[in-house]
């Protein structure tokens, strides 16, 4: 499995409990496409760059997980569905590697 995250832009003229219900949905469509739903960081309600559907602010989130490429197109087809989602962006993590130690030799 490959790790991924997703930052999701979530619309502020819903409520909490709908935002809640859209992401619910997400890390379920993650899990039944073979996928692990990991870190959720909320960031809460921060001013858009531009406008978007005239909306100035959005609610963020971002989802790590890891999974196949099934998932990820899984998750796309229902974010880009979900009316709740003004944007969102699925990113391929590099997969952390210890960094090997270096020795001086004189």
């Amino acid at each position: 499995m490959r790790p991924y995250e997703s930052m999701i832009v979530f619309d502020t003229a819903v409520d909490a409990q709908t935002i809640q219900i859209a992401l619910d949905r997400a890390l379920e469509t993650i899990r039944t496409s073979g996928g692990n739903p990991g870190t959720i960081d909320r960031w809460g309600k921060r001013p858009l760059a531009y406008e978007i559907n005239k909306r100035k602010e959005g609610y963020y989130v971002l989802v790590e997980f890891s999974g196949e490429p099934t998932t990820v197109v899984e998750l796309d087809r229902i974010l880009t569905l979900s009316d709740e989602v003004l944007r969102f962006k699925i990113l391929r993590r590099n997969e952390r590697t210890k960094p090997s130690r270096v020795t001086a030799q004189g």
